[in-house]
């Protein structure tokens, strides 16, 4: 448990956390909101539901790890959490989607689908932020520290008899 909280003050987190957040957020907004030319929450449970033939449980998750998970990670909120999140979603989209269109992005119209680069640099960031945690100006940090100061994290339990 110590290990979880465990934080640094680091500004790599903070740059990968903001950079992460920025890129993911619109993402979870298409999704979510419909932003972004996105299908909003409807349109996307039944494109993953429907079309895709995802449990409705897995696309209610990677609705919420998108757009709330950006918003957390903006924040360093439950960093190592929404960065094992933002994992999980990536591996399931180049698996199910994205692996077979091939590495690139489609950046030229001229193959079919899109390939799996961005989602690598998103599982990259993600897989350096559970290391380092929230970093610098996390709300992480704020509470590593507090919880720091009870006795049950700071090693300082002393067994009192007779109380």
């Amino acid at each position: 448990m110590k290990t979880t909280i465990k934080h640094k003050e680091d500004w790599a987190a903070l740059v990968l956390r903001v950079v992460i957040a920025g890129v993911m957020f619109p993402h979870g907004a298409q999704k979510l909101l419909g932003w972004y030319g996105g299908y909003g929450y409807g349109g996307t449970m039944q494109f993953f539901t429907g079309t895709m033939g995802l449990p409705a449980v897995i696309a209610f998750l990677v609705i919420v790890g998108e757009s709330f998970g950006s918003l957390a990670m903006l924040l360093g909120f439950m960093t190592r959490f929404t960065a094992a999140s933002f994992i999980a979603i990536m591996l399931g989209a180049i698996g199910l989607v994205h692996g077979q269109a091939g590495f690139f992005m489609n950046w030229f119209g001229n193959q079919k689908g899109e390939g799996f680069e961005y989602h690598l640099l998103v599982i990259g960031i993600s897989a350096a932020l559970m290391i380092l945690g929230g970093g610098k100006w996390s709300v992480d940090r704020v509470v590593a520290r507090r919880l720091e100061r009870l006795p049950i994290f700071s090693g300082k339990l002393a067994y009192q008899e007779g109380k």
